[in-house]
C-alpha cells in the first residue's frame, strides 16, 4: 500500500455523517440539506439531448487531448469571458478537456511534484479538500495560507516567509473561494504571478465558481487575464481549471477543462494518457454546447441572486453573515462552537450545514473555519427559505445571549 495513504484526512462528509450520527430529527419536519455544495437548478435540456444525440460515438476510442471542435469552443470561451487578446489562448496546445475539475486539480500534482526535494504546496485555509490530498499523495507537505475575515477571506501572499516560498513548487488559489466566496482582485493575482518568477512554482488557479457572481455585478477576475494584463501571453507557469458543474448546473456530466502554460499542458497531457481519463465523445459533444451557450448561465445567476437576497433577508438579523462576493456559500460566524452549532439544527431543526473546522486545519494552534459554519444555497428557493425560517427560529429560541468566540 502506498504509505501516503494513511496522510489523508477524512473527508468532510464523512466527519459529518459521525457528528449527526444518533440524531433523530423532528419527524414533522422535512430534512433540508445546505451542507453539499451540489448544484440543483436543472441542467439545460440542450446538454441532455447533446448526450443522448452523440452515443453513437460509444464505438470510438476517445482521444485524451480531446476534440478539436471542444478545445475551440473552450478557447472561445476564455477569449471572451476573460478579454484575452484574440489568438493567445492556442486550442491545439494550451486547453485540455477534464473530468472536472476535482480529476484534474489532483492529477495536476501527481503530474509536476518532484518528491525528491522536500516540496511545499501552498493552499488557502480553509480549503476544498482535494488539494491537501493532492499534495499528500505527491508526496508535498500542505502549507496552509490562513484566509480570515482580517485579510478579506483572501491569502496573505505578503506573510509568507522566504524560505516557504523557496521550497514551493505549487499554489493552489481558489477564486471565487470556496467557502466564503472571496474573489481574489487582479493585482493580488500579478502579485502571485510575479512570486512565482521569483521563486519558480507554479500557480493552479481553481476558477469552477467564476461563473455565479451577482446577477449583473462585476464578473470575477481570473488567473489569464492577470497574466495577457501584463503582456503574458504565453501564461507561464499559470493553469486555470473551470468546470461545467456550477456553470451549467451538470454536475453528473464530469466535465471542466485545464488551460495556460503549453509547456505544462504538454506534460500533463502525457501524464493523463497513462492515467486513461479521456472525455467519452458524448460529454464532449455535450460539453462543446454548453460552452457556446451563456443564456442558461445568466438565467442560473438570476436564480441564485433572488436566493441570496431572500435567504440573507431572513437571517442578517439574527446571525453573523454576509452575501459572498461569488459563489454559492453563505459562510456564517456562529455563536459558540460550529460543530455543536451545526449538531443543534439537525436535531431541532432537521436541516444539516457544514462546520468551518470540517473545511480547514489548525495552524500554530488557530483554526480559521473554527466558528464558522457553510450553508450551501443549492436547494429550490423555497427549500432555502425554509431552512433560513428554521435557523432564525433556532437561533431565537437559544436561552443564553448570543456570544461569537
Amino acid at each position: 500500500m502506498n504509505p501516503d495513504m494513511a496522510r489523508l484526512q477524512p473527508y468532510p462528509f464523512e466527519r459529518l455523517a459521525k457528528l449527526f450520527s444518533g440524531i433523530t430529527p423532528p419527524a414533522a419536519l422535512q430534512e433540508i440539506s445546505l451542507s453539499i455544495g451540489e448544484p440543483r437548478h436543472a441542467t439545460p435540456g440542450f446538454i441532455a439531448e447533446e448526450v443522448i444525440t452523440h452515443l453513437h460515438g460509444l464505438s470510438n476510442y476517445p482521444l485524451t487531448r480531446g476534440a478539436a471542435g471542444l478545445r475551440t469552443a473552450i478557447a472561445g470561451w476564455l477569449t471572451r469571458r476573460f478579454a484575452l487578446p484574440a489568438g493567445s489562448l492556442d486550442p491545439e496546445t494550451m486547453v485540455l478537456p477534464a473530468n472536472g475539475t476535482r480529476e484534474a486539480l489532483f492529477a495536476f500534482a501527481q503530474c509536476i511534484i518532484d518528491r525528491s526535494r522536500a516540496p511545499l504546496v501552498a493552499m488557502p485555509n480553509p480549503f476544498y479538500q482535494i488539494y491537501e490530498g493532492a499534495a499528500l499523495l505527491a508526496g508535498a507537505k500542505p502549507y496552509f495560507l490562513n484566509t480570515t475575515r482580517a485579510t478579506g477571506y483572501r491569502p496573505d501572499l505578503d506573510g509568507v516567509a522566504r524560505q516557504v516560498w523557496q521550497r514551493c513548487q505549487l499554489v493552489y488559489v481558489c477564486s471565487p473561494g470556496n467557502p466564503a466566496g472571496a474573489v481574489m482582485p487582479i493585482e493580488q493575482l500579478q502579485q502571485l504571478i510575479r512570486l512565482a518568477d521569483e521563486y519558480d512554482f507554479i500557480i493552479a488557479a481553481d476558477e469552477c465558481y467564476s461563473e455565479i457572481y451577482p446577477d449583473g455585478g462585476t464578473p470575477p477576475a481570473g488567473l489569464l487575464a492577470a497574466a495577457a494584463d501584463m503582456g503574458r501571453t504565453d501564461f507561464h507557469r499559470c493553469m486555470v481549471f473551470h468546470s461545467l458543474s456550477k456553470r451549467s448546473n451538470a454536475p453528473g456530466l464530469r466535465s471542466g477543462f485545464v488551460a495556460g502554460d503549453a509547456a505544462l499542458i504538454a506534460q500533463f497531457l502525457r501524464y493523463r494518457t497513462y492515467h486513461g481519463c479521456a472525455m467519452p465523445p458524448a460529454t464532449q459533444a455535450a460539453s462543446r454546447r454548453a460552452w457556446e451557450d451563456e443564456q442558461h448561465v445568466i438565467e442560473n445567476r438570476r436564480l441564485y441572486t433572488r436566493k441570496f437576497t431572500e435567504v440573507l433577508g431572513i437571517l442578517a438579523p439574527v446571525l453573523d453573515v454576509q452575501a459572498p462576493a461569488a459563489g454559492f456559500y453563505l459562510w456564517a460566524r456562529t455563536p459558540g462552537d460550529d460543530t455543536a452549532f451545526a449538531r443543534g439544527l439537525r436535531a431541532q431543526c432537521n436541516v444539516s450545514v457544514l462546520p468551518g473546522s470540517f473545511l480547514s486545519r489548525p495552524v500554530a494552534g488557530f483554526d480559521p473555519g473554527r466558528g464558522y459554519v457553510r450553508l450551501a444555497l443549492v436547494a429550490p428557493l423555497e427549500d432555502c427559505c425554509e431552512a433560513a425560517q428554521r435557523i432564525k427560529a433556532y437561533l431565537l429560541a437559544r436561552q443564553e445571549p448570543v456570544r461569537y468566540n
